[in-house]
């Protein structure tokens, strides 16, 4: 399917649930990607469920998750949780990865199979353990260990043995090198540094978004806004309820002590980016007519686009792929009630603000007489973002989607754009809708 070119019909999703969000190392740090999707799925069923007296996992068609770091003992992890959530052996499932985009990939993997005929009602969904994410050895270091596993005499082993240097002992961190983009040779905290240079994004601009995000995400754990869409789950060390992210007595003095994380003359800190995060979310989706099966399904998915960009500007993204959205939709960025634009990190937010605005990038980079137009804080990302609640990458696409499509239902709204940013350089755009128009 091209890209840019939406499904004939919308797709309707009739429930959604996801685990909580949890800081790397932390309180889900010993429950593994397989089980978080699987909480997830089964939650998301089980609330679809509710709407209808006719609905098991029995009837779900087929399963797609997205995943991007590949737990090397689940190969494709969605067929993985689709047995382990109880789906018939007989029904399809696959896994989906376009980096931080893999939760929304999955709802167009989705999509597709629905228009397609394959399926009525799939469950799409993004899982991540970023605890999990193995350590790795040196190749030179791995020739070793495979020499040694080979060595079946005592003075083989010794040789071997004595071959060992220091160096071999010394891991390579998985995460670290899977968030390093190899073409532009740039993490992704050095990306977001590259645009705080580019548009003057100063150092208390970004805190001051960061302590926003984590005011609004307090505020809207307080007013039981989150727990609304999140699934408890039980862990060794007890039921983990809610995320822990958010920080409720977060301080600019707090965040200005920070140092730069990524560059020393820099101003991306731990602070005013998104942590590393463990979590899962799933939908039910299904076409139009199986929909009519359901009491009030959550929303519907109308349209998308996916655009490519510089891998040194990849936070750049969701302009790109928002313009590419418009363009084709006919909207503007006026006509959507909601926003949610993924906070992977408040320079890369503040950029997309500034280069929606700008009539020179809208002419230069979009091929627009006029600029994108204005990506209001008073409608985007109203409950908090990614920097308090957190960005298990695999998943987050799919976060978006389910917290957008209950804000605007909580306010009586009925249009929403879910958008972000890819690691790689590549931006996606999702317009959402409470109810159809006529």
């Amino acid at each position: 399917m091209n890209p840019s070119t939406s499904n004939s019909q919308p797709i309707a999703v009739i429930a959604g649930a996801r685990t909580p969000l949890s800081k790397a190392f932390t309180d889900l740090a010993d429950v593994s990607a397989v089980q978080l999707g699987t909480h997830a799925v089964t939650a998301a069923v089980t609330r679809a469920a509710a709407t209808t007296d006719a609905l098991d996992i029995d009837q779900v068609d087929e399963l797609v998750m997205g995943n991007v770091a590949g737990p090397p003992d689940a190969a494709n992890i969605a067929r993985v949780i689709a047995l382990s959530a109880g789906l018939p052996k007989e029904r399809i499932a696959h896994t989906v990865n376009r980096n931080c985009a893999s939760g929304m990939e999955s709802i167009f993997a989705a999509w597709d199979s629905i228009a397609r005929g394959r399926a009525s009602i799939v469950v799409s969904g993004g899982t991540e353990s970023m605890s999990q994410v193995p350590m790795l050895f040196r190749r030179d270091a791995a020739k070793h260990w495979m020499r040694l596993a080979r060595s079946k005499t005592i003075w083989q082993k010794l040789q071997t043995l004595a071959a060992f240097r220091p160096r071999h002992f010394k891991p390579v961190v998985g995460i670290q090198l899977g968030l390093t983009d190899p073409v532009s040779g740039l993490n992704m905290g050095e990306t977001a540094e590259v645009l705080a240079r580019e548009f003057g994004i100063t150092r208390e601009e970004q805190d001051a978004f960061a302590l926003l995000s984590h005011q609004r995400a307090s505020a809207a754990r307080e007013e039981c806004f989150l727990s609304g869409e999140i699934a408890e789950i039980e862990t060794k060390r007890g039921v983990v309820a809610k995320d822990n992210g958010p920080r409720d007595g977060q301080s600019l003095e707090q965040l200005a002590r920070l140092k730069p994380l990524f560059d020393a003359g820099g101003s991306v800190t731990a602070g005013n980016s998104c942590p590393l995060t463990d979590g899962a979310a799933a939908l039910v989706l299904s076409d139009l007519s199986t929909a009519e099966r359901f009491e009030q399904p959550l929303g519907y998915i109308t349209d998308y686009a996916i655009a490519g960009c510089d891998p040194h500007r990849m936070g750049l993204g969701p302009v790109y792929a928002t313009a590419k959205l418009l363009a084709k939709s006919g909207m503007s960025l006026a006509d959507f009630d909601l926003i949610e634009l993924n906070e992977a990190f408040a320079a890369q937010v503040i950029a997309c603000e500034i280069a929606a605005a700008s009539k020179s990038f809208a002419s230069q980079e979009l091929g627009r007489g006029q600029p994108l137009g204005e990506l209001s804080r008073d409608v985007m990302n109203i409950h908090g973002g990614s920097i308090a609640l957190g960005h298990p990458v695999g998943m987050t696409g799919t976060r978006l989607v389910l917290t957008l499509l209950r804000a605007l239902r909580k306010r009586g709204q009925q249009v929403g754009l879910a958008t972000l940013c890819v690691g790689g350089g590549q931006g996606v755009a999702m317009i959402v809708r409470t109810q159809l128009e006529d």
